[in-house]
């Protein structure tokens, strides 16, 4: 989760304004719907490293 919480935070907002920044678009209903995407799949992909890093550390400690 806390991974999750610093990417919203911090990482998600910016990537997907910068992803978007120089991509043609023709309504801004276009762009809204790109924004929201990017920056949903980057709070997963942290969510995912997250839970990830935590499984390998909690199973070598914990056995």
């Amino acid at each position: 989760m806390a991974f999750a919480l610093i990417a919203i935070l911090f990482v998600s907002g910016p990537l997907a304004t910068w992803v978007i920044t120089d991509m043609p678009f023709e309504s801004p209903d276009d762009v809204a719907a790109w924004h929201a995407m990017i920056f949903m799949t980057g709070n997963l992909a942290a969510l995912i490293l997250g839970w990830m890093i935590g499984w390998v550390l909690a199973s070598r400690y914990l056995d």
